[in-house]
């Protein structure tokens, strides 16, 4: 972690990191077209078109990088200490983020002083296509009941999904998005016995939210009422 920090303050987000790459392979693509047309002029051997692909997957892979080390140095300098982020085996593509605070004025607040919980944990991932593919998002605990948390941890929020998502969203953002819509769905800690100490799972968050995507690819968005969470 200590490795990875140093290298933030040496490590700037260009205008590209925030460019869709298909603009980059449509750019390839043209480069390529021109040259294969000047060797079959010349009659030496075209250019590989497999050479393309990596290309782009090697571009990916550095924007992502970019991208998150920017996005842990904005994160280290919040004044108002809103997350914290702890990377999961020392992977940058892999974190599990502590949300410290939530409106004051809610329940949910109230519940978290009274069971000494001091924040609520989540793990995002962040695909081979981040940040024009949005990270997979879930809570881990406290097992928490409404404000739009599911089944396994899954969180019902458009931004979250491939037609809600922008490049231009941060994790601050997005956090400080959950944490109003914690509260504004009602969130509770749960302290039913049994269901309390009960785990969230990562398989049954994929597949809550994987069912909620199609669902609301066929119905649309619309925000449920609170009593629903």
């Amino acid at each position: 972690m200590a490795t990875l920090l140093r290298k933030i303050g040496l490590i700037r987000l260009h205008n590209r990191d925030t460019e869709d790459p298909k603009h980059h392979h449509h750019h390839h693509h043209h480069r390529r077209g021109s040259l294969q047309q000047g060797s079959s002029r010349s009659g030496s051997a075209l250019v590989s078109t497999s050479l393309v692909p990596a290309s782009r997957q090697a571009h990916c892979t550095q924007v992502r990088t970019r991208r998150l080390m920017k996005e842990l140095q904005d994160i280290a300098r919040l004044s108002d200490r809103f997350i914290s982020v702890e990377l999961v085996d020392e992977s940058l593509f892999d974190w599990n983020v502590k949300l410290h605070q939530v409106d004051k004025d809610s329940v949910l607040w109230q519940d978290m002083k009274e069971t000494n919980t001091e924040y609520i944990l989540l793990n995002l991932t962040f695909p081979d296509n981040f940040p024009f593919a949005p990270p997979f998002m879930r809570v881990l605990s406290p097992r928490l009941e409404n404000g739009y948390v599911l089944d396994g941890g899954a969180i019902c929020m458009e931004l979250l999904t491939p037609r809600g998502w922008s490049s231009a969203y941060t994790v601050e953002a997005v956090m400080r998005q959950f944490a109003a819509s914690l509260v504004k769905g009602q969130g509770r800690i749960c302290r039913k016995a049994g269901k309390s100490k009960k785990s969230f799972s990562r398989k049954e968050a994929e597949a809550t939210f994987k069912s909620l995507v199609k669902t609301h690819e066929k119905y649309g968005w619309v925000t449920p009422p609170v009593s629903d969470g």
